[in-house]
């Protein structure tokens, strides 16, 4: 039986579909897109990167299972930075989260239209992009069983190919099969045949490749039986996050040498295609349109949520609020989709690098959004309150966590020019929204003058 939440949303996700949502989260098209470019460009040592984002990784996850089970909230981190640092962090993580996935968004929708335009090269992308956004866009209005259920089969898809991944790379490496075999891990210029800096460079990309792991967190509102379920999906993110990314690395830059990968190739139709498999382009096209599908699909659904919780605080437009008959944020999730929108015609004026400097500013986001859990975690530990899921190593882990991060973002201006991009455009993004908090406050500040000034209820003014 399918109770309603305060927030008014159904407890209409299952353990199934929250388990897989958490799966589709921790798998994405940083892995199965960008893995390719950042092996050619920092050689097998990229693995060491993928490692320690995961490791950075877990540790938000398990702050987020601390918050969650504390009290779980559609609003999720939003609500917890309200609660734990202020308003004004409640008000700046929530349009960074925004930031965020409206970016995604924009990478993803570009890339639909390029992987599309492989198979119908005579179809003008710009519709193949409108046409995908209003498919997620629909079945995000309808339901949050059908959202659920779509992402249940798009994550299932997604864990199938790299599973098949996972075995045939094992199978090549362990039997020597052509060239695949440990070696190729210090062959061809050593495990750092680009040098240390070019590993370190590729953390931005490697943490947006981790990003919508803490999707997670906000199905939490809507999820039945949250404190049962919720510690279950979460653990299952971490393990994954080792064997689906890890592990695939590992695995990649040991089937083929470095130098085999491009950054305009799936590595993974790199090594199928090296073994004589026709289909394999075809095959990997197709999954990786599902796994940007399935990022869209998640995009609208979180910004959907987050946006309602501003918008009922009057932290965001009045009309992100409405909630349809179908207990959906419509209002929010029309919102971030005109965005979308509005986004794709970045992919017009640089068409090559659109999609880098989109995911660039997106990470923006993801590092805020993990930033903020992390210290939220720590915050809750210093009211005396004790978890039956904590986090381990709290609150030393916190620290070693948010100086992770720092790094990431004081990288970014020495890395690429699309790195750079979105390392000058922070400062913007932090006056932007200072603005918005200062009116916010502002406009809070008249009304309660207002309604001060009122004489109580059944008074006259002469008293």
């Amino acid at each position: 039986m399918r109770t309603q939440s305060d927030e008014g949303y159904k407890h209409a996700l299952g353990n199934r579909q929250v388990q897989m949502i958490a799966i589709g989260g921790a798998i994405g098209v940083g892995l199965f897109l960008g893995a390719g470019g950042r092996l050619a460009a920092a050689g097998p040592a990229l693995v060491l990167s993928y490692a320690a984002a995961g490791v950075a990784a877990f540790f938000v996850m398990r702050a987020l299972g601390e918050l969650v089970l504390y009290r779980p909230a559609s609003g999720s981190f939003v609500e917890y930075a309200g609660e734990f640092i202020g308003p004004w962090a409640a008000f700046a993580s929530g349009w960074m989260y925004w930031i965020n996935w409206a970016f995604t968004g924009i990478a993803e929708l570009t890339a639909i239209a390029a992987y599309v335009h492989y198979w119908a090269p005579a179809f003008p992308e710009w519709l193949t992009a409108l046409i995908s956004l209003g498919f997620v866009m629909t079945v995000n209005l309808l339901s949050v069983r059908m959202f659920g259920e779509l992402e249940f089969w798009f994550a299932m898809l997604k864990v199938l190919a790299i599973t098949v991944f996972l075995v045939v790379g094992l199978v090549l490496v362990v039997f020597a099969v052509g060239d695949a075999g440990p070696q190729n891990l210090v062959a061809h210029g050593g495990f750092f045949p680009t040098g240390v800096p070019l590993v370190l460079m590729s953390l931005q990309s490697v943490v947006f490749a981790y990003a919508s792991i803490e999707l997670v967190g906000i199905t939490a509102g809507e999820t039945a039986r949250p404190h049962e379920i919720m510690p279950k999906a979460i653990n299952g993110v971490v393990w994954r996050i080792g064997i689906f990314y890890v592990g695939s690395v590992t695995l990649l830059a040991m089937v083929l040498p470095w130098t085999a990968y491009q950054a305009d190739t799936s590595p993974f139709v790199t090594v199928f295609s090296g073994l004589g498999v026709p289909w394999a382009a075809d095959a990997m096209n197709l999954v990786v349109i599902t796994a940007a599908l399935s990022s869209c699909n998640s995009g609208l659904y979180a910004t959907g949520r987050i946006l309602r919780s501003m918008a009922m605080k009057q932290e965001a437009p009045r009309f992100a609020g409405a909630l349809s008959s179908r207990h959906v944020p419509i209002g929010g999730i029309v919102f971030t989709a005109l965005m979308f929108v509005a986004g794709v015609a970045l992919f017009y004026f640089l068409p090559e690098r659109a999609f880098n400097i989109a995911t660039a500013v997106a990470s923006l986001g993801v590092i805020t959004t993990w930033g903020v859990l992390v210290f939220c975690q720590i915050r809750l530990r210093r009211t005396g309150h004790r978890s039956d899921f904590p986090m381990p190593g709290s609150p030393y882990t916190n620290w070693l966590t948010l100086a992770f991060l720092a790094l990431v973002v004081l990288l970014m201006p020495f890395a690429d020019q699309d790195q750079r991009v979105a390392f000058y455009l922070a400062p913007a993004l932090a006056i932007a929204i200072t603005l918005g908090w200062l009116a916010v406050s502002r406009r809070r500040a008249r009304r309660a003058g207002t309604v001060a000034a009122q004489p109580f209820p059944g008074r006259s003014s002469a008293g």
